[in-house]
């Protein structure tokens, strides 16, 4: 049994990165606007400011992962920079080097700095409680258990709308004022009526828990466990905090919060890039369909979306047919129904080229688990344990099972086993770099079957 305890948080990793970034900027900025140029004295500056600074702001409270308010985030940063600018003063006129260094320069640094550290956090925060700018909806949340912790865990969650979450109600055998009992909480996530589940069991309801846990791995929900209790089957679990409230993620997504924001941005920007660069080669690829083969250039398919919802997912048509019902027959290698320029596509993955429309209108990812045709996902649900647990993140267009050879045609179990296993690895383990270890990696190695 393994629980992964104060991970590193993404915030942290961000904050700090930034704030890095911000102090060098600002220098650099307040030197351009004099009529002096860059010197070494400006780098000792800045690596010495930058250190220092994150030993101040450690000490003040700046990335701690859940600050008190943003006001105290302001009083650290303050506090932090006071004390770099007063070393920096001191040493400058011990070592008798103040010479090396514009006054104009450095006292626009010293104003700038704060102000950009403070404007950034708060811009920050503002995404974060209003994520829907970015198309990131509020999360559907249900709590297993109508007992004092499932209504201590809803009244945590009411008083602050700013994490994204908004509670439809308690699920519980035993309470007559709930939406239902512990099976319709099983079938009405199945169904959709749910993103997000907190289970608030106590410790004597260890069999209800595990049918529950049984239950919701065949459902594409995130599941919390509010730990007051003895939690089964944390392999892979992780500690969060939810307004000073320990949960455990059970099924969870990375992709909330912060990283659900950094997540999208990289969509949006890499996307739009790529639809840049590929549009005159997909204006080829469509003229080439139409010459070849009678029909449609663009053919769109149902897929499992975010959450278990169908999507229209498009693609370039390589086949004699456009097929989507439930007639629909998977295509195989040497599929009679594959046109002769569509299999060059298809081998070049060429073909799935459009989906970076998908991606812009917010329904993929460039990274992500590979979408499967809606009766691929009901064949094989049932047969691999938590197979839908690959639907708590968007589909992508590449991912870390097509790049380790796990793409294409999956006649059998045992290669669907495999992609579902490095599909959940990725989820697992998602990062921003390990997004960009995908992509790279895609260009290399990912296009051809």
């Amino acid at each position: 049994m393994l629980i992964r305890t104060h991970e590193p948080s993404i915030i942290g990793i961000i904050a700090r990165f930034s704030d890095a970034v911000l102090l060098a900027g600002t220098l650099w900025l307040s030197v351009w606007l004099t009529e002096y140029s860059w010197s070494d004295a400006y780098s000792i500056a800045v690596l010495g400011g930058v250190l220092l600074y994150y030993f101040l702001a450690e000490i003040n409270g700046v990335y701690a992962s859940s600050p008190s308010s943003f006001l105290w985030e302001i009083k650290g940063i303050a506090w932090s920079w006071f004390g770099v600018v007063q070393v920096f003063l001191l040493a400058t006129f011990m070592a008798k080097i103040s010479v090396n260094y514009s006054r104009q320069a450095i006292l626009t640094w010293f104003v700038l700095a704060p102000v950009t550290l403070i404007l950034w956090r708060f811009l920050l925060q503002f995404l974060l409680k209003n994520q829907f700018f970015l198309g990131i909806p509020r999360r559907r949340v249900v709590i297993a258990g109508a007992g004092d912790l499932g209504k201590r865990l809803a009244e945590t969650i009411r008083r602050d709308s700013g994490i994204g979450l908004s509670i439809l109600g308690f699920y519980d055998d035993n309470k007559v004022d709930s939406l239902g009992n512990l099976e319709a909480l099983i079938a009405d996530a199945k169904n959709g009526k749910m993103d997000c589940v907190y289970i608030a069991l106590p410790m004597s309801a260890e069999k209800r828990i595990k049918t529950l846990l049984s239950g919701l791995a065949d459902t594409a929900v995130i599941v919390y466990m509010v730990p007051d209790f003895f939690v089964f089957e944390l392999l892979h679990s992780s500690w969060q905090n939810l307004n000073g409230l320990p949960v455990i993620s059970i099924y969870g997504s990375p992709l909330y919060g912060l990283g659900g924001v950094l997540k999208r941005l990289e969509d949006i920007v890499l996307s739009v890039l790529i639809l840049i660069i590929i549009t005159i080669p997909m204006l080829l690829i469509g003229l080439g369909i139409k010459l070849t083969s009678p029909g449609p250039i663009l053919f769109k398919q149902r897929r499992y979306g975010l959450g278990g919802e169908n999507i229209w997912v498009w693609k370039f048509r390589t086949l004699k047919v456009c097929e989507d019902d439930d007639s629909f027959t998977p295509v195989t290698s040497n599929d009679p129904r594959i046109t002769k320029f569509g299999n060059f596509l298809r081998r070049t993955s060429l073909d799935e080229l459009p989906q970076f429309i998908n991606v812009l209108q917010g329904q993929m990812s460039i990274v992500g688990p590979r979408p499967h045709p809606i009766l691929l996902n009901e064949q094989f649900r049932t047969k691999i344990p938590k197979y839908m647990l690959r639907h708590v993140v968007k589909p992508g267009i590449t991912g870390w099972a097509q790049i380790n050879g796990f793409r294409g045609e999956t006649d059998t179990l045992e290669k669907m086993e495999n992609r579902i296993a490095y599909d959940l690895y990725y989820i697992e383990n998602w990062s921003l770099w390990f997004d960009i270890k995908i992509v790279f990696l895609t260009i290399f190695k990912g296009f051809y079957n």
